[in-house]
């Protein structure tokens, strides 16, 4: 027979209309960006007053950006998998090896702009989804990249020959060697001071990574174009997580992650370079348009090792295989510049 106290307890939970508190779920959100940092006020925070407002309240997201549960930008996907963090950004270039596919937006001719390439990615969504031991809940691009330098205006092909540039993604790394510069993969919190100091002569990065990282200080010149593409990033959630919710509560987050977010991040990366290139601008940075002549120089440099690259096994598929369900073979433009 059931104890009076529990009738009591159940009594005052029907009189006051209140849940029991596990009908109540607090998801966690980690991100090693500034809280202030766009994608909060585009994706994380949107994302997060969905769910709330289709739950009722019952399902809610705690956010904890700056890296207060692991600062380390490659580390994010590693936690998403322990169960230190609920949900995780994710930069894949930054572990290339666990998403080969995922890495390939930044092949050169797919894409240039933040839109470009995210559209790119959710065609190829079924193929890129599998990389991953967790749910995909968004996936984006920003824009490709520009190269800042200090010391050495890159204005012709043969300016590159014996620069160090830092890129972001490894794949980038024989593109920029066929350029004649040697390239290191450095996280993007250092690559201010390695620039300032010369560790470092140029910056390849997306014109948004100019705000982020406040290049515009030690930078003197940017060249606007390069022959590159965007850089990925994923919003996951730990699958088991996901699955332990009750159905009901799987379709809020489902719904909450339409294809909308994944556009909304690159709507964000969008003004984020446009803001890029006008704080450069007024900074006094010299601001190099690259004539066509010379992106067809590039172009050349980079041809042989693009072609060979194409044949190379990314799982049971090849770079060309999933290039060729990216979409879209032109490079493109330079990105616009604010007036």
């Amino acid at each position: 027979m059931a104890k009076p106290g529990r009738f009591l307890v159940l009594g005052l939970l029907l009189a006051c209309g209140c849940r029991p508190a596990s009908d109540n779920r607090e998801l966690s959100l980690a991100h090693f960006l500034p809280a202030d940092h766009p994608l909060t006020e585009a994706v994380f925070t949107p994302f997060s007053q969905e769910l709330v407002e289709l739950s009722g309240g019952r399902l809610t997201v705690r956010q904890f950006p700056a890296g207060a549960l692991n600062s380390s930008a490659p580390a994010q996907y590693s936690i998403l998998r322990s169960g230190v963090a609920d949900i995780a950004l994710a930069i894949p270039a930054y572990t290339a090896d666990l998403f080969p596919r995922t890495d390939l937006i930044a092949y050169p001719g797919i894409c240039k702009t933040t839109r470009d390439c995210t559209e790119a990615m959710l065609r190829a969504r079924s193929v890129l989804e599998p990389e991953y031991h967790a749910r995909v809940l968004a996936l984006w691009s920003n824009a490709a990249p520009v190269l800042l330098t200090r010391n050495a205006p890159v204005r012709t092909l043969d300016d590159m020959r014996g620069l160090k540039i830092r890129v972001s993604t490894r794949s980038a790394i024989p593109f920029i060697e066929a350029l004649g510069a040697s390239a290191v993969m450095q996280p993007g919190t250092v690559v201010h001071q390695s620039l300032a100091t010369g560790v470092i002569d140029g910056v390849a990065i997306s014109p948004s990574g100019i705000v982020t990282f406040q290049l515009h200080e030690p930078a003197d010149y940017l060249t606007t174009w390069l022959p590159a593409s965007g850089l990925p990033f994923v919003l996951l959630m730990n699958q088991e997580v996901y699955d332990d919710l009750p159905p009901e509560a799987r379709g809020w987050v489902d719904q909450a992650a339409d294809v909308s977010l994944s556009l909304a991040g690159a709507v964000a990366y969008e003004r984020a370079g446009a803001e890029g290139i006008r704080l450069a601008e007024e900074a006094g940075i010299e601001i190099i348009d690259l004539p066509e002549s010379e992106m067809r120089r590039f172009e050349r440099a980079i041809a042989s090792v693009r072609e060979a690259g194409l044949a190379r096994q990314v799982g049971d598929m090849t770079v060309g295989d999933v290039i060729r369900l990216f979409g879209g073979t032109e490079t493109g433009g330079p990105p616009r510049r604010q007036r």
